[in-house]
């Protein structure tokens, strides 16, 4: 048999080559190449579950909403500490109520005068609580710790004089979880002029704050 033409021998040679790469072709695009083994399904179910999952980093607040400040302070607390001063108190205007509210009592009783306030802040975390109580200590020195309330707490007391007029004023800030808490008390004799005792300052304030504390149940996170 004689040999054939050379473009028909290279048709032959190249012939059983597209055959297989015809067929490797259909192996690969077949219905066994786009699936994945067991293995790889559990490989893509974790990865789509971990990047669903919420962060573990995320903050938690302990308080979403500050409570009614003026239910803050018990009435019989008012009674004793502002003699005279009607107890469902007066809310100060707020911005953000969500924040911050802010309740206040004063009285006139004879020649005693008697100041005392309250007020509610929210942050959005125990951190932030927690930078903004260390912060109001520090513009706050010569006080001290004040035990059993809260996660911390720190009471200060002041003298002040304008006109010959003393006025006593003690602050007391408590930080629990992601809320703070602060109170003002203050008062003055308009007869004598003198100011009320420091520890009678310091303990009604310290009360106050431990009543007010104490109502932060009720903005609880449910």
């Amino acid at each position: 048999m004689g040999s054939l033409p050379l473009p028909l021998a290279l048709a032959a040679r190249l012939l059983p080559v597209a055959l297989l790469a015809s067929a490797g072709w259909a192996l690969a695009a077949g219905p066994s190449a786009a699936t994945p083994n067991a293995e790889d399904k559990s490989t893509q179910k974790q990865t789509s579950d971990a990047s669903s999952a919420p962060s573990a980093s995320a903050a938690v607040k302990t308080f979403t909403a500050s409570p009614a400040p003026c239910g803050g302070i018990q009435v019989a607390t008012i009674k004793s500490l502002v003699p005279g001063a009607k107890t469902a108190g007066q809310e100060i205007t707020s911005t953000d109520k969500a924040v911050r509210r802010t309740c206040s009592w004063n009285a006139l009783k004879g020649f005693d005068y008697r100041w005392l306030d309250v007020s509610y802040e929210i942050k959005e975390s125990d951190a932030a609580a927690e930078k903004a109580y260390k912060d109001r200590v520090a513009d706050k020195s010569g006080g001290g710790a004040v035990p059993g309330v809260g996660d911390s707490a720190y009471s200060v007391v002041n003298l002040s004089t304008e006109d010959k007029q003393e006025t006593r004023e003690g602050v007391v800030i408590v930080r629990a979880s992601n809320a703070l808490v602060v109170v003002t008390y203050n008062g003055s004799d308009f007869e004598t002029k003198k100011a009320p005792a420091t520890d009678e300052i310091n303990k009604g304030a310290i009360k106050a704050a431990k009543d007010a504390t104490a109502a932060l149940k009720g903005a609880r996170k449910s």
